[in-house]
């Protein structure tokens, strides 16, 4: 009996991107572990101070609520984007024309830049020019995004499930489609209802498809900056601050580099931590099944 033997040679076309993602990855981390224990006054004048800033971030009371409200939105879009977008992929058709044509017309919002999607709901909701706006008004709501803080929360959120909730939706119609037939064959004979398919073979047949779209969408959530920044510049007061944005606040708007650098190591950590979180218990609830 002939042993086989596996050739890994293949690995040498692939090393190159490795080394270059690892060489452009590690030297900016590096530099912001250098400033992070660092106070910088000036480009030749630092002094080591150590832990002292990563104990500034950790008692700072302004990024606290930064971090609550960061959490709070993660959360919320993700409570809404995943049932929906699931919902989505169900509804869209599976054959001809109109299939493709559905998939284009999902995708759209996906092909829009971020400062292009604030740029767009910060017209969309004004009440004078915007179809949202003047919705709200006709119908009696007093809205204001730009004065009100339940109402810029609830754009933003607004926003972010319009922007994103596709994403999902096609990973979800990417997901649904390769489910074998024979599956929705055997449900046709045991008479079982739309339910029961969704809960016993398309829900089931989903999980690794919706970890994915799980973690892809917390990250970027956990992340966002461009559209609040776009639509409410953070306001009224501090209401759609998020991490990110405190983030550039401290680094740039103050030139707190040392400071900063310890903030986004922090950052950085709790992004980590979470999705491992998310990772873990969805494995194991998929092994307890």
């Amino acid at each position: 009996m002939q042993t086989k033997v596996e050739n890994n040679k293949a690995w040498f076309l692939v090393l190159p991107v490795f080394i270059i993602v690892a060489f452009s990855a590690i030297i900016p981390l590096m530099t912001v572990v250098n400033y992070s224990v660092q106070d910088i006054f000036d480009q030749n004048t630092s002094y080591f101070v150590g832990a002292e800033w990563f104990k500034q971030v950790m008692l700072d009371s302004r990024l606290h609520d930064a971090l609550i409200r960061q959490f709070l939105f993660s959360f919320t879009i993700l409570l809404i984007e995943i049932p929906l977008g699931i919902g989505v992929a169900l509804m869209m058709p599976t054959k001809g024309k109109s299939a493709s044509l559905c998939l284009i017309l999902v995708a759209i919002p996906l092909l829009i830049p971020w400062n292009v999607v604030g740029t767009i709901w910060q017209i969309f909701g004004r009440e004078d020019i915007g179809l949202f706006g003047a919705f709200m008004g006709a119908i009696g709501v007093d809205y204001n995004y730009a004065s009100d803080p339940v109402d810029a929360w609830s754009t933003v959120v607004l926003m972010d499930v319009w922007h994103w909730t596709p994403l999902v939706a096609l990973l979800c119609y990417s997901g649904l489609r390769a489910i074998p037939e024979v599956y929705y064959q055997a449900a046709r004979i045991d008479q079982a209802s739309r339910w029961a398919v969704f809960r016993y073979i398309q829900l089931p047949k989903l999980t690794n498809v919706l970890i994915i779209g799980v973690l892809l969408r917390f990250m970027d959530s956990f992340m966002i900056y461009t559209e609040p920044f776009v639509l409410t510049g953070g306001g009224p007061g501090s209401s759609t601050t998020f991490l990110s944005q405190a983030l550039v606040q401290q680094a740039i708007g103050q030139f707190d580099l040392g400071p900063a650098a310890a903030f986004s190591l922090v950052y950085f950590l709790i992004i980590l931590l979470v999705c491992w979180v998310f990772y873990t218990t969805i494995m194991n609830m998929q092994k307890d099944k």
